[in-house]
């Protein structure tokens, strides 16, 4: 099934998000929605109506990073599938923001098809699973 609806792209850098927002694009006719920080990330979240039904969070952002930004959304009670992207990757980087509540981590140089083809992926996981609940 398509992706429709909203999405945020956080990242603090523009090509980044411009990057993404092509990918995601691709998915289904969407409206992106993008912010530069975690702080930007969580007053998007809050003004966004309909929720959004992705959103692609950056891990390593000035200020308050992605880690904290996925606590604060999952608080905020964001129940769309949240993937974590970054350039470095350790396996505590990923175990945290997944202990934290990301459905998904991608590395940053993952080929732009592959990342299509994960995110469709984490979208078919959340559409098969509707009625799991979240928790903060």
């Amino acid at each position: 099934m398509p992706l429709t609806g909203n999405v945020i792209i956080v990242d603090d850098e523009p090509h980044v998000r411009l990057f993404l927002s092509l990918v995601v694009r691709g998915l289904g006719p969407v409206t992106i929605n993008e912010a530069p920080n975690g702080r930007d990330a969580v007053a998007l979240f809050r003004s966004l109506a309909p929720a959004p039904n992705l959103i692609l969070l950056d891990v390593n952002m000035p200020g308050m990073d992605g880690i904290e930004t996925l606590r604060q959304l999952r608080a905020e009670g964001a129940r769309c599938p949240i993937v974590m992207l970054t350039s470095l990757a350790t396996r505590q980087r990923v175990e945290e923001a997944l202990a934290s509540g990301a459905d998904h981590y991608l590395r940053k140089d993952t080929p732009r098809t592959e990342i299509a083809s994960e995110l469709q992926s984490v979208l078919d996981d959340a559409e098969e699973q509707p009625s799991q609940a979240r928790s903060a």
